[in-house]
């Protein structure tokens, strides 16, 4: 299967919460070919998680997971020692009181 450009994918991740009116932005901008990719959620309550996506190799198949979660602060800090290890990595910030991510959503996961 073909894979395809982080910002590629970066870039239809955000259409795709535009289209359903969640803010989202680029704080990191990494490798645009193989860069991967970290999803900061901001409840916009002082509270935060951040996904990564994980590859499995027995099943070949591509999931997010929690890297970290619960205050800002913490959560900040957890993505900053992410961008200590890997300089190339993206990080996209999504501001939603609800806790919309989308990341389950078909084509995203």
């Amino acid at each position: 299967m073909t894979r395809l450009t982080a910002e590629f994918w970066v870039q239809a991740y955000l259409a795709r919460l535009r289209f359903q009116e969640i803010p989202a932005f680029v704080v990191a901008h990494g490798d645009d070919t193989a860069g991967a990719v970290l999803v900061k959620l901001n409840t916009l309550d002082g509270q935060a998680a951040a996904y990564q996506r994980e590859y499995n190799l027995m099943t070949g198949e591509r999931t997010w997971s929690e890297l970290a979660s619960g205050a800002e602060m913490d959560v900040d800090a957890a993505i900053a020692r992410q961008r200590g290890f890997d300089p190339d990595l993206w990080v996209i910030e999504v501001e939603d009181r609800q806790g919309r991510h989308l990341l389950g959503d078909e084509g995203l996961e």
